[in-house]
């Protein structure tokens, strides 16, 4: 796994100060369809990493972020750029759909 975790303790820094957009993967371990695109995730990480920085929330561990950004399914994935949310994907998608999804951030 590439994608590196974050947490309540990390947040501001990792996420709303970060230069550049910044995705998080709202997961949990019990959920199938995020084990599934996690990898996806590491892939497009990797393949990016001057464009986008992705990290992890275990939404069972930091409830008080999830329930914050209203994560009401999983996987969720918000982007973030400056601070404030830019764009939301719901659900485990291909690389190709994720890539589109993510292409402004990517370009």
């Amino acid at each position: 796994m590439t994608a590196k975790a974050t947490s309540q303790a990390t947040w501001e820094q990792d996420v709303l100060k970060a230069e550049g957009p910044v995705l998080v993967d709202f997961w949990a371990a019990w959920c199938g369809p995020c084990r599934m695109v996690a990898p996806v995730l590491d892939e497009i990480q990797t393949e990016h990493p001057e464009k986008i920085t992705i990290l992890k929330l275990n939404v069972d561990e930091n409830p008080d972020l999830a329930m914050k950004y209203q994560i009401t399914s999983i996987p969720a994935m918000k982007v973030f750029q400056g601070g404030e949310v830019k764009t939301t994907i719901i659900g485990a998608k291909p690389k190709f759909a994720l890539e589109q999804d993510l292409a402004a951030f990517l370009g």
